[in-house]
């Protein structure tokens, strides 16, 4: 298994009209010239946790830090006007909180960061700091 330093959290950026299954990711990563959807996974709006890429397989997530990285997803991220904003339903807060602390459980020395502390971008478009009681 890969050495994971980073557990990344990302938003999918669309609107409460949209969706974004990994299915949907997955296509759009292949258009943009990736090898398939580049989370590990994706929480859907109402708590559903979908495997994207195995966690043995690099992530296309987060430039630079992927090689050590896990991504994980959540469907929203911008309000009706397109605006980012903190969409999370109490269902995908749960979840996350849950698959943060498994994964915490089996990567005790990986922090978990927002996308927006590598990258100049909005993304979580949440403070990552409510998961700091889950922290080494």
């Amino acid at each position: 298994m890969r050495l994971i330093f980073w557990i990344i959290i990302h938003c999918s950026a669309v609107m409460p009209s949209q969706t974004s299954s990994v299915e949907q990711i997955n296509e759009w990563h292949l258009q943009r010239g990736w090898n398939g959807v580049g989370y590990h996974y994706v929480i859907r709006r109402d708590g559903d946790i979908e495997k994207g890429r195995p966690l043995e397989v690099v992530g296309a997530h987060c430039l630079n830090y992927n090689l050590h990285s896990i991504g994980v997803c959540y469907e929203g991220g911008l309000d009706a006007q397109g605006r980012p904003a903190d969409t999370r339903t109490a269902s995908q807060k749960k979840a996350m909180r849950q698959l943060l602390k498994s994964l915490r459980k089996s990567y005790p020395k990986a922090k978990i960061a927002g996308h927006n502390a590598f990258s100049n971008k909005a993304c979580p478009c949440f403070d990552v700091s409510e998961y700091d009681d889950l922290q080494p």
